[in-house]
């Protein structure tokens, strides 16, 4: 359960900055930072969250292994593994991006 609430602060913490990041770029306050930083940034919170809620849905059934907790953690963490493997992908290709445009 630790884990969980782990996950989803890391995720809500991402959200919150990056809705706080977006704010001062788009009233012109003086951060150096592009919408591609900001959303490769939140990219990698969600990741990073998305680690904590796997780890927590294995270890919960581990303590409680019935048929239907299997299933549900084998979809589950399918789902949040195609979901993080999509978003570091989307994460390298801001960097690659970013990169190409500093060269």
């Amino acid at each position: 359960m630790l884990f969980a609430y782990i996950g989803a602060t890391i995720i809500l913490y991402g959200g919150i900055l990056t809705v706080i990041r977006t704010l001062q770029l788009e009233l012109k306050r003086s951060i150096d930072i592009s919408f591609h930083d900001i959303r490769r940034d939140f990219t990698h919170k969600i990741v990073f969250g998305l680690d904590f809620l796997v780890a927590s849905d294995i270890l919960k059934t581990i303590v409680a292994p019935s048929q239907q907790e299997i299933l549900f953690l084998g979809a589950t963490v399918s789902i949040r593994t195609v979901m993080g493997y999509f978003l570091t992908k989307e994460a390298a290709e801001f960097d690659s991006s970013k990169k190409r445009l500093i060269d």
